[in-house]
């Protein structure tokens, strides 16, 4: 069966028209704080709601599609809505290059937090708040949103949230895929309410509350001042944030499960356990180590600044509160680690996810243990439930695909011959969605310097690792086209 090609323009015109309404709040703070730039944005809404409603007018002969129709959904809206997203930068004129007002917008919509501004400062509000905007749009994901109202017009959904939600499964909250969107918007909704009236509470003004909490809990990083969160010089705001990065970081459905009073389920979740056991050694470990190398005075303050990067790097958020490349080398190999880790599957971090570490350390064990028995059957379990050999395979060849593309894009930007710590933390920083790597792109840097070519490598490679790779890699089979 060829794929139908109408549902995917009709979806994605749905998409298009919600893109569209998402920038309005963005020409409210321009026009508020009285800058020309409303005129940028209301112009590129425009454009997506006119596409939008064109190609929301499509008809299809069945509500229904399949799994490869989901991926071309999937897929085509996450380039689309990075392609309209970027417009307001491009009218505006703050970013000409259409290259890097690409990057910079694939960097928020995927929760990167890259960025090729050298003096975020001076760009206008508005325009700064729709750049923080596209974290929180792109955290739980604007095809999630999407999934919530297709109901609504008669369209199926189930096939999306398999191609576009991360994690080796679907977890399900409820057992209609509409209903899970939605509260999981719910939950998404009341983490933001709930850090902006504690950053309120910290002295910020109602702006940069708004706009670093879509950061935090997008996990995306971008800040609308040029020393990221060390510009506000407060241990009370550190730690707000740093909580929210945390909570942001673990599976969502935990929350829901704690909301129905199942809080053993939270607390017995291997995913979860090792997610907490990790940011906990890793915090100690470089409090230490920053201590003793004399990089603070204190164990509160080395603590406080290797919990808040902890919490930073291992979401993928990438905030920093401090120059982390000049920290000693045992520091910045944990970090460097924390980057291809990431947070827990159903949140909206980024890298290889905790669940998946979890079960490739679990068959490193299963394999010792068949060398002392080797007649023993020895199951994989999570949550004291075996899973099946196809996700175990699942699992494993997602973590070869990940180094691999890690490997290949290394290799592709060091055609541009930039340093191997800068080629190698950019590419990991962008697939792992982090943001701030080491050396040129370190925080104290940005990606500015690379060329187009790198720029454009790494933006596809940033879509690559928000759709956890193999809904765009599929994208390139022949097969794909042209059979159900």
């Amino acid at each position: 069966m060829n794929l139908n090609y109408r549902i995917i323009i009709k979806v994605n015109g749905i998409i298009l028209i919600i893109l569209g309404i998402s920038m309005i709040p963005s020409f409210i703070v321009s026009l508020i704080y009285e800058e020309q730039s409303y005129l940028s944005i209301i112009f590129a809404s425009l454009i997506s709601l006119v596409f939008g409603f064109i190609l929301r007018q499509i008809d299809v002969k069945s509500d229904k599609f399949s799994y490869s129709e989901g991926i071309g959904i999937v897929a085509i809206g996450w380039f689309l809505s990075s392609v309209i997203g970027a417009l307001p930068f491009i009218f505006s004129g703050y970013i000409i290059n259409p290259i890097d007002a690409f990057f910079e917008t694939v960097s928020g919509f995927t929760t990167t937090g890259a960025s090729i501004l050298t003096d975020i400062e001076a760009l206008p509000k508005g325009i700064l708040f729709w750049r923080s905007f596209t974290h929180w749009l792109g955290g739980v994901g604007i095809l999630v949103f999407a999934v919530a109202l297709l109901p609504s017009i008669g369209v199926g959904s189930i096939q999306i949230i398999k191609a576009e939600s991360s994690g080796p499964k679907v977890d399900k909250i409820t057992h209609k895929i509409s209903d899970n969107a939605k509260i999981l918007y719910i939950i998404y909704t009341i983490m933001t309410f709930a850090e902006i009236i504690l950053l309120l509470f910290g002295g910020l003004n109602f702006y940069d509350a708004f706009v670093h909490t879509f950061a935090t809990v997008g996990t995306g990083g971008f800040s609308v001042y040029n020393q990221s969160i060390a510009h506000f010089d407060s241990t009370y705001i550190d730690l707000v944030i740093s909580f929210f990065m945390f909570l942001s970081g673990s599976n969502f459905a935990l929350y829901f499960s704690l909301y129905k009073g199942k809080w053993r389920s939270v607390v017995k979740d291997d995913e979860y356990r090792f997610y907490f056991v990790m940011v906990f050694a890793s915090t100690t470990i470089i409090a230490l180590n920053l201590l003793s190398n004399g990089a603070y005075e204190s164990i509160g303050t080395a603590l406080r600044y290797s919990f808040f990067q902890v919490c930073s790097i291992t979401t993928e958020t990438g905030f920093a509160t401090a120059n982390f490349d000049q920290w000693p080398v045992l520091s910045k190999l944990i970090l460097f680690i924390l980057i291809f880790i990431g947070g827990c599957t159903g949140s909206t971090s980024g890298g290889i996810k905790s669940l998946r570490i979890v079960v490739a350390l679990r068959i490193i064990k299963r394999e010792f243990t068949k060398k002392l028995h080797p007649r023993a059957m020895i199951p994989i379990r999570i949550n004291n439930r075996p899973i099946s050999t196809d996700s175990v395979s699942d699992i494993l060849s997602f973590i070869v695909l990940y180094l691999t593309t890690f490997i290949v894009g290394t290799f592709l930007l060091a055609f541009d011959d930039i340093s191997l710590m800068t080629a190698a933390s950019s590419v990991a920083a962008c697939i792992g969605n982090t943001g701030p790597g080491f050396d040129v792109v370190g925080p104290a840097g940005n990606y500015s310097s690379l060329s187009n070519f790198s720029t454009a490598v790494l933006s596809v490679i940033m879509l690559i690792g928000r759709l956890e790779l193999y809904s765009v890699y599929i994208l390139f089979i022949p097969a794909f086209w042209k059979q159900d």
